[in-house]
């Protein structure tokens, strides 16, 4: 830290009831108050070198002994004015970055320019500030911290404006050229000589040295600097963007519990300085945002997403958080599901986390870079989602994903596995809609789950908070999901939820018993509360269902083709006609262009004629079975 001396003479000041004073044999004739306190001083050092004082005191009558001269709004208080009056003395003062800018106002406030006197301390303090105090990183920081003591004097000064550039740019120098490394001791930091002469020059440096000095910053101060070194354009974008994130673990720390325990403060008594705490923090977070670089890899995301859940807490304005939405989205693969858990501060709605937003935010993701063959106009959604229940379109629609570019596709595979895994941690919220969950889930495309097993899990979650669900709600929950792409332990679970809709249960029975039949297993045992389940539907599953000799009024080949299970001969029509009522198409399962989204039993009785021998198969078993039991 660099600093100066000025005069000689010992410090003589004292103090005798409240009142200051300096020792002299000659009697004091100026009384001078500032700020309610009182200084008995002399005209002659004083007047000969402050224009201000020279100009007051010719206003008074010369017959008056004690003159008072009141300089209520003094900049700096009693330290400044006491610091001047003492140089006027020749009484030794040391100035350093703490008290330079303090001791320019209060001598420009007193005009001692070099009109009145040559060498006077505007001079004086000019030539250290330029020299020393701009030479210096530390003194630098120091001195701007300051200015906002005295914003507006320190604005008209050049002060504010000098200190930013100075910081500027010495951030703007190649590391290897700057001896102010965040690694060294500030004592060892600011050991730089009066000249510029750089004691560290040798020693390497950290390329992010200036970030956390220049976090012990004001705001308002911080995004000028912050501006300053931007448009220069020198500086990686990663490197701003960790500097924004160190300011922001600085300044708004466990935002969350901070703000909540302000808020039961407010509900009980409000008060101004609850007030005055969200304004600072709000105004914090909404100019970190706006110093954001524009680069995609510049902050992470997990960062982007702590700033949005400070701006849902904090009410920020809607313009910050639809910049940060859209930020999220451009990196939401990189996301964690605690990440996504932002809380809902919203009036209208009493949902634990804010849904909305973060469907906003899976949208916006899922519309980048999409062309119309990977993801289909919602005009003809419907019809691509009933094509691919069907087993003869599962290729084609494997290959019209892979047309995406692999970055984007796998990006898509990743988002999956997170939206699966918060719709399983808001599901648990007893006020949260239906309609939100369905969207949320439905935001997916097919293709980028590979596995519905915690979809699954997460329907069966939110089934279990809401009990009250009707049939109709319960379809619509569960018409995402696939009953192909659940594994063998999730279907196992999923055969004895009795929380499921019967045309979902079916639809597991059936895949399991043709996936155990595949690969050479055994059959699960329906278990007691299905057969019951079954039953209540006039379906008897211990019975055989129709024979598949020759001599049946329908041919072998047939009885699994569309024509074959519409015979009232074949016990698989019976199930799937009452499937069919079961499933009803409601209002609900029709899409916005009028296309009804089709029951996933209806798609599998469509499966080409492939499988016949595996069902033979999965019939002997089932007969075989019987015939023991």
């Amino acid at each position: 830290m660099k600093f100066m001396k000025l005069g000689s003479r010992p410090d003589t000041f004292y103090t005798t009831e409240a009142v200051r004073s300096v020792s002299s044999e000659v009697s004091s004739d100026l009384i001078i108050q500032v700020k309610g306190s009182r200084y008995l001083l002399h005209k002659f050092p004083l007047l000969s070198k402050c224009l201000r004082l020279q100009r007051l005191c010719s206003e008074f009558l010369e017959s008056s002994q004690h003159q008072v001269v009141k300089l209520p709004d003094f900049p700096g208080g009693i330290e400044a004015f006491e610091l001047c009056a003492k140089f006027c003395y020749g009484i030794t003062i040391t100035l350093s970055a703490y008290n330079i800018v303090a001791a320019r106002c209060a001598a420009e406030y007193l005009q001692m320019t070099e009109d009145v006197e040559k060498g006077n301390l505007i001079c004086k303090l000019e030539v250290f500030f330029n020299s020393c105090i701009l030479q210096g990183w530390k003194d630098s920081i120091v001195t701007l911290q300051s200015t906002k003591s005295f914003p507006v004097w320190s604005e008209d000064l050049g002060i504010t404006s000098r200190c930013i550039e100075s910081v500027a740019s010495k951030v703007l120098k190649h590391p290897s050229k700057v001896s102010l490394s965040h690694s060294y001791s500030r004592r060892e930091r600011d050991d730089v000589s009066c000249n510029g002469a750089e004691s560290l020059r040798h020693k390497p440096t950290s390329k992010r040295w200036w970030a956390e000095d220049m976090a012990e910053l004001g705001i308002d101060l911080y995004w000028r600097s912050m501006i300053t070194v931007k448009s220069s354009g020198k500086i990686p974008s990663n490197l701003i963007g960790e500097a924004l994130k160190i300011y922001a673990a600085k300044w708004l720390p466990n935002i969350s519990r901070e703000v909540n325990g302000h808020r039961r403060e407010a509900s009980d008594s409000d008060s101004d300085s609850t007030s005055e705490v969200f304004s600072k923090h709000r105004l914090i977070l909404e100019s970190i945002v706006s110093l954001l670089p524009s680069e995609k890899s510049s902050v992470s995301c997990s960062f982007l997403l702590k700033l949005l859940k400070a701006a849902n807490i904090l009410n920020a304005s809607s313009s910050s958080k639809v910049e940060l939405a859209r930020r999220v989205a451009l990196q939401l693969e990189e996301a964690t599901v605690n990440d996504l858990l932002i809380p809902s501060f919203s009036e209208l709605s009493d949902t634990v986390y804010d849904v909305d937003l973060v469907l906003t935010i899976v949208e916006q993701f899922m519309a980048q870079g999409q062309s119309p063959v990977t993801s289909p106009p919602r005009s003809k959604l419907g019809f691509e989602r009933r094509r691919s229940r069907s087993a003869e379109n599962i290729d084609l629609e494997f290959q019209e994903s892979r047309r995406s570019s692999s970055a984007s596709h796998s990006s898509k595979l990743k988002v999956a596995k997170i939206v699966d895994g918060y719709l399983q941690e808001i599901a648990r919220d007893v006020n949260l809609p239906l309609s939100k969950f369905i969207a949320l889930a439905e935001s997916i495309p097919d293709f980028s789950r590979i596995d519905h097993d915690y979809l699954y899990r997460a329907i069966d979650i939110y089934l279990k908070a809401h009990p009250d669900l009707n049939k109709t709600e319960r379809k619509q929950l569960c018409r995402t999901l696939d009953c192909k792409k659940l594994s063998v332990e999730v279907c196992m679970h999923a055969a004895q939820n009795e929380l499921l809709p019967l045309r979902v249960v079916v639809q597991v029975l059936f895949f399991e018993h043709a996936k155990a039949v595949m690969a050479g297993g055994k059959v699960t045992e329906l278990p007691s509360n299905l057969k019951a389940l079954l039953a209540s539907h006039d379906i008897d599953p211990s019975r055989p269902t129709a024979t598949l000799s020759t001599t049946t009024s329908i041919r072998a080949e047939d009885q699994w083709s569309v024509s074959g299970l519409k015979s009232p001969n074949s016990k698989l029509s019976t199930l799937r006609m009452k499937l069919a009522e079961d499933d009803n198409l409601d209002e609900h399962d029709l899409r916005s262009d009028g296309l009804g989204r089709s029951s996933k039993f209806k798609a599998f009785c469509a499966l080409p004629t492939r499988p016949k021998r595996m069902f033979s198969k999965l019939l002997s078993i089932n007969r075989s079975s019987n015939e023991k039991n």
